[in-house]
């Protein structure tokens, strides 16, 4: 008897370590920022379509669409690629998260793209909102986390940075021009790429790609010497490039994007 009351006791204590284990753990579980997809695989509710010398919300030649759970930039109804530039938001600014997405090249490029725009595309972020977007403007002011295919010969890094009307400082220098390029691996073929973008407002950026850092930079701001875009850079020119849009690109090479979603971070951040 008294064997077996001890086995009793031994047991039930050993329940209750497990169960309060496991209310910390699921207590912990319950405090993580939630991830939010962003794309929900089945249409593209949630985003807004902008493509150069069209009006907001036209679909051009139904450039975007979804299929197999796939967010696709298609050219397969163009006859010819004229610099329609094209770009899908989400419908929501955002400052300070995590962003993840997987994205592959697939086909030729379309007839008449141009040839700096091959395997070519871009993930931009900061980005001015959809409705300031001129009828003719190429590309809104944002940052871009440039996304490059491989052309099966030579090294052609990826997870880059373009700045459309802005600036960016990398190792303590303010950068002028355009493209800085990240140490990125090269990846061939039309075979699926994890992008991971950590943005903290206008303090530090990281772009990973399939899990390794790749690049950083800090103060992301507004190249308000451009008079390209004068009449928007007016009226923010003061501001601080802490928030925006998020945008898929459409540049002439079909892209396939998946698994699209985002977690908030907390706006607390003091250190590099």
């Amino acid at each position: 008897m008294v064997i077996s009351t001890k086995i009793f006791f031994g047991t039930f204590f050993f329940a209750l370590l497990i169960g309060c284990e496991s209310y910390r753990n699921s207590l912990a579980l319950s405090d993580e920022p939630q991830w939010i997809r962003l794309f929900n695989g089945e249409n593209l509710d949630g985003w807004v379509i902008k493509i150069k010398g069209s009006q907001l919300h036209d679909n051009t030649l139904n450039t975007f669409r979804v299929e197999q759970g796939m967010l696709r930039i298609d050219y397969s109804h163009y006859e010819r690629f004229d610099r329609q530039f094209g770009h899908i938001y989400y419908k929501t600014p955002f400052s300070h998260y995590i962003l993840q997405l997987e994205y592959r090249f697939n086909g030729e490029q379309v007839t008449g793209g141009p040839k700096w725009a091959y395997r070519n595309n871009g993930v931009m972020f900061h980005a001015q909102p959809p409705e300031t977007v001129e009828l003719n403007q190429d590309f809104p002011i944002s940052i871009e986390t440039q996304l490059l295919g491989g052309n099966g010969l030579d090294a052609r890094s990826t997870g880059n940075i373009c700045t459309p009307d802005t600036h960016v400082v990398v190792n303590d220098r303010l950068k002028l021009k355009h493209i800085t390029k990240s140490n990125s691996s090269t990846f061939h073929g039309d075979q699926w790429v994890q992008l991971e973008l950590e943005v903290h407002g206008d303090h530090k950026v990281i772009h990973r790609i399939n899990g390794k850092e790749v690049l950083r930079y800090t103060n992301p701001q507004y190249d308000t010497a451009n008079k390209r875009q004068l009449s928007y850079l007016e009226k923010v020119k003061h501001l601080p490039l802490a928030s925006g849009y998020i945008a898929l690109q459409a540049e002439s090479h079909n892209t396939d994007f998946r698994h699209i979603r985002l977690k908030k971070l907390p706006n607390n951040l003091t250190s590099f």
